[in-house]
């Protein structure tokens, strides 16, 4: 019943689908791991406190973590404040093409390390 569906996955087309699993993957991960060491789970106010060491250092952290904290936060005003759905699908689509991106970096990083 299925078997006619495979034919026309391309292999871009599931590798894509595994960068955007990986990148929302990597994103709850390091908003978890974040959490588990700190007493509140990772804002993009990391990037307004502290000294600018510390500004600098969160730049990693919140380059793969921000699908996570959008999805988040979006979540979380659609249920305390009443948005719109309408901000909620641009504000997925937005954690979904950036958890792509990110996805894809560590799985172009993957092999690389995995081809030497």
């Amino acid at each position: 019943m299925f078997d006619s569906a495979w034919p026309a996955i391309s292999p871009d087309t599931i590798q894509s689908f595994f960068s955007l699993a990986i990148g929302f993957a990597l994103a709850g991960s390091i908003a978890t791991g974040y959490r588990l060491f700190a007493e509140h789970f990772p804002s993009f106010r990391l990037l307004e406190v502290g000294p600018t060491a510390a500004r600098f250092a969160s730049i990693p952290l919140l380059m793969f973590a921000a699908p996570f904290i959008i999805m988040r936060n979006t979540l979380r005003g659609r249920r305390l404040e009443g948005r719109r759905a309408e901000f909620v699908m641009i504000a997925t689509a937005i954690a979904g093409v950036w958890s792509l991106m990110s996805g894809t970096v560590v799985v172009m990083a993957l092999q690389v390390l995995l081809s030497t």
